[in-house]
């Protein structure tokens, strides 16, 4: 509402209030009435105008980000006006459903089931060689595998059955790539575990790792393939990018800097990007405009995590705009993975996390208080604003997993230094509960990849 037509309300309610005044029939009480909304339309009309206003507009009462190219509605103005981006509208790469099939379904939404066919795990641990001793539960000592037999099962449909040939006869002559942290690391290792089980001839298979674990290659040479991890945390150039001795307090990135790693990256036709924890290592976080070589000559600035988050990745898409072919390429981004280490979150006594935990979460509505609620907001907030012409298929693993705290590794995995007496004497003070057993929970990422590979 306008000024004048504040002023218009106020002097309409002054004639109402005349009229009546001159009936003498009128309590008392209604004259007050009358009093009071004439003091309030001139006080108030404004922003009573654009309360209501608000209130017409559409508005999520729940942080769904699960958007996935062309089957959004895309309205033509974002809530304060401005013009959002056309949302492309191609036929997705890969994609083996109907353009005009009508049924659709959120695969993310649903509930963990015990697999009563037992075709859960989807391989042996002992089976695959590649899984890094960080994430070998079973061979480290855990002595529970019940956290291996369940699988996901949406509300409204049944996810496919992950065919491994389907998959490298997809990927014949081409490259799939995971980019991020070690979370990605271990997707990554489970798409290679899923491969590897229906390549049984050890000369038709390669695993190559780069001096500095940067870098690494499975090769599946009958079908001229490779599956592939590249290590950037931050996605942009940051003082952590040594995958072997990153830093771990001060973390910085360096502002516009995508093409940094970018350049790696080109040429590949699937690519799965990862990153989140690292960002959230306190409220704010460090930007530096020149090289990171050069921190201290280079001037910093100081904004929120999720103002950083935001930067970097409205980066990506920008990188995806100028370096991806969208009719022959397709991207994802797997969203937050949720760790378990307060043990009052899901209702336990304080102190404890997920060490010792064999069951899982019950309660459809959990949230941890280790997840940001607020860095998802901002990946919806973007896809559905400035990113909407990317054709970018987002994997919303975070609540799904978010009921999975026996899934970590826990202590079972390798120690890179000795433990203390007082660790030993007390578990939880060195339990893992950020990365995940394999095989496990992150095999349940790659069937919902490969359902949104074959069926955006």
């Amino acid at each position: 509402m306008t000024k004048a037509s504040s002023s218009s309300a106020g002097a309409a309610a002054v004639v109402a209030f005349s009229l009546v005044a001159r009936k003498a029939r009128y309590s008392p009480f209604l004259l007050l009435s009358l009093l009071f909304m004439l003091l309030f339309s001139f006080l108030y009309g404004e922003e009573l105008a654009a309360l209501v206003g608000q209130r017409g507009r559409p508005h999520s009462s729940h942080l769904d980000v699960s958007v996935d190219g062309e089957h959004q509605q895309q309205p033509a103005e974002t809530e304060d006006g401005l013009t959002k981006k056309q949302r492309w509208q191609g036929r997705l790469p890969f994609a083996v459903n109907e353009e005009d099939e009508d049924e659709e379904c959120d695969v993310f939404s649903g509930s963990w089931v015990r697999d009563e066919e037992e075709a859960h795990p989807l391989y042996r641990e002992e089976d695959c060689p590649y899984i890094q001793p960080q994430l070998t539960c079973q061979a480290q000592g855990r002595p529970d595998r019940g956290y291996q037999s369940w699988r996901w099962q949406p509300h409204d449909c049944t996810l496919p059955a992950f065919n491994a040939t389907q998959m490298l006869e997809t990927l014949r002559d081409k490259r799939m790539m995971f980019v991020g942290d070690s979370l990605n690391r271990g997707q990554f290792t489970s798409m290679v575990c899923l491969l590897n089980s229906v390549i049984p001839n050890p000369e038709a298979k390669s695993f190559h790792m780069s001096p500095d674990q940067q870098h690494t290659v499975f090769a599946a040479r009958d079908y001229n393939a490779t599956v592939e991890f590249y290590w950037a945390p931050f996605l942009l150039q940051s003082n952590a990018d040594d995958a072997v001795l990153h830093k771990i307090s001060d973390r910085t990135v360096r502002n516009g800097s995508i093409a940094h790693h970018g350049r790696h990256w080109e040429g590949v036709h699937v690519l799965v990007f990862n990153t989140y924890l690292w960002w959230c290592s306190g409220l704010r976080f460090r930007i530096m405009n020149g090289p990171i070589e050069e921190a201290r000559k280079n001037e910093t600035v100081w904004v929120s995590t999720e103002e950083a988050y935001g930067m970097a990745f409205r980066d990506l898409l920008q990188w995806v705009r100028d370096n991806m072919d969208y009719n022959s390429t397709r991207v994802f981004f797997t969203s937050m993975s949720p760790t378990h280490s307060k043990s009052q979150d899901w209702g336990d006594a304080p102190g404890g996390n997920c060490y010792n935990e064999t069951a899982m979460i019950d309660d459809p509505e959990y949230w941890g208080t280790d997840s940001r609620r607020s860095v998802m907001r901002v990946i919806r907030e973007i896809l559905d604003g400035d990113g909407a012409d990317v054709p970018l298929t987002f994997l919303n693993i975070t609540q799904l997993s978010m009921y999975r705290k026996d899934a970590h590794t826990s202590i079972y995995k390798k120690q890179w230094n000795p433990l203390t007496p007082e660790q030993i004497a007390d578990p939880r003070t060195y339990a893992d509960c950020v990365h995940w057993c394999l095989p496990g929970l992150q095999d349940t990422w790659n069937e919902l990849l490969y359902t949104k590979l074959f069926y955006p």
